[in-house]
């Protein structure tokens, strides 16, 4: 037979040595059998597939690798460079290697091809250069024909081959056909062969197919941007990326990277040497014989050359994936490997910047919880940022791992100290690091970020300012507070301490009010940009509430160019001038002001269209510069709450009362003073203003009949709305009752009885009230009696009795009602009739009691009045004979003498 290969040589070589060295045959077996169950156990595909990968390397074609399961025989076939001599001679020696190329070769060894030994001890390699086999069986008979005992460890099968005329399968240049041993599991063996499948085609890029008892794995490869590959092996999938000395791969599901956490060094195919590294790691590097174990003090820190290059190619958001976190190393190997990959990761730029540009760790900043929009912000305002997509809290630890720095919210806000950016981009950088504030330790960490104010300036921290709300939009004049700058106001300024104000407490801060009476009257730069401002907040305010009085001392300038407090000033064409005194100290205001922010603004402020009203909050005194503001205090119970008043009522022309009166009604802020009879307006207004000579509190209203025929009636086309001004319905004042007496007395006036009798008793109910001070009037020279006459008080009394009706004249008798009989006679200096009046009743009577009185009884029911109970003195005609004031015998219907004894005429 056909020896091409030299195996009967070798054959006859390696027996001639072991029949000179009996110790070498031992030697021989035992070496195989330690290959065989300790260094290339489970490693029967490995061993193949890289034999298979240097073939097809060494030949510059594809790797095709076929595993196929012929009953108890396994078929592994391959492409590339047939078995020479030499490959034959490394096969059969156990020491020597073929493999003379590193560059087209994986494996050291040749003792690799042991692994075959685990699963069958029937070997045939069939090549297209020539075929060999080993046998067990064959060695074992060689051995009895040369007188050799068989070793312990089993005869070393790979030691001797014989050569075959087997081809390999059609399609491939070699192929291994393995007779199972009894006892081996094929489907079993196969299937754990195609499990490895997918690893090796990583492992090793020369082959680019291995097929399986008919399934198909294949490698296909596809280069992405920045040095990445992308590999799939069926639907697996994974990112490649090649440095000098090594291959990294990751695992990809869904386009996402699947960090492996656990593997082994892969030198290229799997060892025992266990690694915690996010990649797979596959690089030439020496291994001991058994290709578990590197050598002793091998090199490894150059493997990690480059990672950082690999990290820097993966998308932004999935390279802190590739950092190896804090824990355990597996191993003395993992530790180093870790130890250098963090080396190369912490020195190396691959963390993308704000700004665009790669940054090395150790210089890089990162903010956790940056936004999109906080970033775009901040990207030139802080050094060295990470963009958002690695900034998230999940990527802590792997940022710490690699010494990039973490800044928090209060080192953020010491880094924008001294930052000159326009308000708009303050505020949106308040909006973007809303989310970031949510907690009180975050609200601390904001306390000192600077705010942009409304004036220009920049200050520090939110808790001094305000924000505005409703506000107008000319406001950079407001300097007397902290106003934020509308642009830059955000919801999160409040929830760091800033205040909140409207146009109203703006407007009402005492700092303002401070600066209005600080303005210079020379000074009308200043003084014009501060009126600008006020006018400007003045016109939001306007028509939505009452702005403090003291913003009428608001310098603006008049008519004339010169600067006048604001409540000294009218709108042109105010229809208060029309009604004011000639030497009323009031100007114009400049015609150009009322272009620029409105009659609304001008007015809010002081200045003036009608009348204007003060209002004063917890007044303590006359100190409000009214006219006869002291007088009015004096009819006070106690100090007001708010003094509310309109102001200047003393300029008014004396002629132009009616149209001042109209003025005053047609103003809702006017009118509803005057209806306030206790208020200063309506006070004043009685006591001062005349309307045709007359004082308007000497007037009453059409519909007012309680002293008619004693005060004459307003025409006026407002009277409705003046009744607070006008006399009232009752005596409230020493000046009324002055007036009601004067009224009674004057013979020209003929009130009616009811009327008279009714001021009598509201004159009498104010003196017994003590609402007259009766010093300050004087007896007057003439009362009203019950017949209407205006008689000479001497003849006068007043009624206190009832039955003292029918028995003094009426032009002799003042009536009110019998309670204030004694009050009214104190105020008018009059005596009681029943003292000043003695009567005597004449005749007898018959005593009986009035439920006995079939008349009396009648004359009640009949009119309407309860029958009194007890005695009465019935008289046929009674008379009483008066003396004292009244001298005369009366007839009278009825009487109660000074013992308190009824009589009564039962002729009645």
């Amino acid at each position: 037979m056909a020896d091409p290969l030299g195996a009967n040589a070798l054959r006859e070589s390696t027996l001639l040595a072991w029949t000179s060295s009996p110790t070498r045959l031992r030697e021989d077996a035992t070496t195989e059998a330690d290959l065989v169950h300790a260094g290339y156990r489970d490693r029967l595909l490995t061993e193949l597939a890289q034999n298979a990968a240097d073939a097809a390397a060494r030949a510059g074609v594809p790797g095709r690798l076929r595993v196929k399961l012929d009953g108890m025989m396994l078929r592994v076939a391959n492409v590339g460079t047939a078995l020479d001599p030499t490959g034959l001679q490394a096969l059969s020696a156990l020491r020597v290697s073929g493999k003379t190329d590193p560059a087209v070769g994986v494996g050291r060894f040749g003792v690799g091809f042991t692994a075959v030994l685990a699963v069958s001890e029937e070997i045939e390699l069939r090549s297209t250069t020539g075929s060999v086999l080993f046998s067990a069986a064959r060695t074992r008979a060689e051995l009895a024909v040369a007188g050799l005992e068989a070793p312990a460890a089993g005869v070393p099968v790979l030691r001797l081959p014989w050569p075959t005329a087997a081809e390999p399968a059609d399609g491939y240049d070699t192929e291994v056909v393995l007779a199972l041993r009894p006892g081996v599991d094929g489907a079993a063996l196969v299937q754990r062969l195609a499990g490895e499948a997918a690893d090796l085609l990583l492992e090793l890029p020369a082959l680019q197919s291995i097929q399986v008892d008919g399934r198909e794995f294949a490698r296909a490869e596809r280069v992405l941007d920045g040095g990445l590959v992308e590999v799939t092996v069926g639907e697996r999938c994974w990112w490649q990326f090649e440095t000098a000395a090594a291959r990294w791969l990751v695992p990809v599901t869904g386009g996402r990277v699947r960090p492996v956490g656990e593997d082994v060094l892969r030198a290229p195919t799997r060892s025992d040497e266990e690694l915690s590294l996010p990649a797979i790691l596959i690089a030439q590097t020496a291994l001991q014989p058994d290709r578990r174990r590197l050598m002793p003090g091998v090199a490894l820190a150059h493997l990690a050359d480059g990672y950082a290059d690999f990290v820097a190619a993966l998308p932004v958001s999935q390279r802190l994936a590739m950092v190896p976190v804090p824990g355990f190393a597996r191993g003395e190997v993992d530790a180093m490997l870790r130890e250098s990959v963090l080396r190369e990761l912490t020195t190396r730029p691959w963390l993308p910047g704000v700004a665009g540009d790669q940054l090395t760790p150790t210089s890089a900043t990162v903010l956790p919880g940056l936004s999109a929009e906080l970033a775009e912000l901040l990207g030139d305002a802080v050094p060295g940022l990470v963009v958002p997509e690695l900034s998230a809290a999940a990527g802590a630890p792997a940022l710490s791992a690699v010494g990039a720095h973490r800044i928090g919210l209060a080192r953020l806000a010491e880094l924008l100290s001294g930052l000159h950016r326009e308000p708009g981009w303050w505020g949106r950088l308040y909006a973007a690091l809303d989310p970031l504030v949510v907690d009180t330790v975050a609200v601390e960490e904001l306390a000192a970020i600077p705010v942009p104010l409304a004036d220009g300036r920049t200050v520090t921290g939110p808790r001094t300012v305000v924000l505005g709300h409703d506000l107008g939009s000319d406001l950079g004049g407001v300097d007397w507070i902290r106003l934020v700058h509308p642009a830059a106001a955000d919801p999160l300024l409040a929830r760091l301490g800033a205040g909140s104000a409207g146009v109203f407490e703006i407007l009402a801060d005492p700092a303002l009010r401070a600066e209005i009476q600080d303005t210079d009257f020379d000074d009308v730069p200043a003084a014009t940009e501060l009126a600008d401002t006020v006018l400007s907040l003045a016109a939001a305010a306007a028509g939505r509430g009452e702005l403090p009085g003291w913003l009428g001392q608001l310098l603006l300038p008049d008519s004339d160019g010169d600067l006048r407090g604001a409540d000294e000033m009218l709108l042109p064409g105010a229809p208060l001038a029309a009604v004011l005194a000639g030497d009323a100290p009031f100007g114009v205001v400049a015609a150009d002001l009322v272009e620029r922010h409105g009659a609304d603004a001008l007015r809010a402020v002081g200045v003036g269209w009608g009348f204007s009203v003060l209002r004063t909050e917890l007044p303590t005194g006359p100190e409000q510069d009214l006219d006869d503001e002291g007088s009015w205090w004096a009819t006070l119970p106690e100090d007001p709450e708010e003094l509310v008043a309109v102001r200047d009522l003393d300029l008014v022309d004396e002629a132009a009362w009616p149209a001042a009166l109209s003025l005053l009604a047609a103003e809702p802020d006017t009118r509803v003073l005057l209806a306030d009879r206790d208020g200063y307006t309506a006070w004043w207004l009685r006591r001062h203003a005349r309307v045709g000579g007359v004082r308007l509190g000497s007037l009453r209203a059409p519909d007012d009949r309680t002293y008619e025929g004693l005060l004459d009636v307003l025409d006026h086309p407002d009277v409705a709305a003046l009744t607070g001004a006008l006399a009232a319905d009752r005596v409230d004042s020493v000046a009324t009752a002055e007036l009601l007496i004067d009224r009674l007395a004057d013979p020209g006036r003929a009130p009616g009885p009811a009327v008279v009798v009714r001021a009598h008793r509201l004159l009498a109910a104010a003196t017994a009230a003590g609402t007259l001070d009766l010093d300050e009037l004087s007896p007057p020279e003439r009362v009203r009696a019950m017949s209407g006459a205006a008689v000479d008080p001497a003849a006068a009394v007043v009624l206190d009795r009832p039955w003292f009706a029918a028995a003094i004249p009426a032009d002799r008798l003042v009536v009110g009602d019998l309670a204030g009989a004694a009050a009214l006679a104190e105020l008018l200096d009059l005596p009681l009739a029943s003292e000043a009046v003695h009567a005597e009743v004449l005749g007898t009577g018959r005593v009986s009691t009035w439920d006995r009185e079939p008349g009396a009884v009648l004359a009640h029911v009949a009119s309407g009045r309860e029958l009194p109970e007890g005695t009465v003195v019935v008289h046929e005609g009674l008379t009483v004979r008066l003396s004292g004031a009244v001298e005369a015998d009366v007839a009278v219907p009825r009487w109660v003498d000074e013992q308190g004894t009824a009589h009564w005429d039962s002729r009645q």
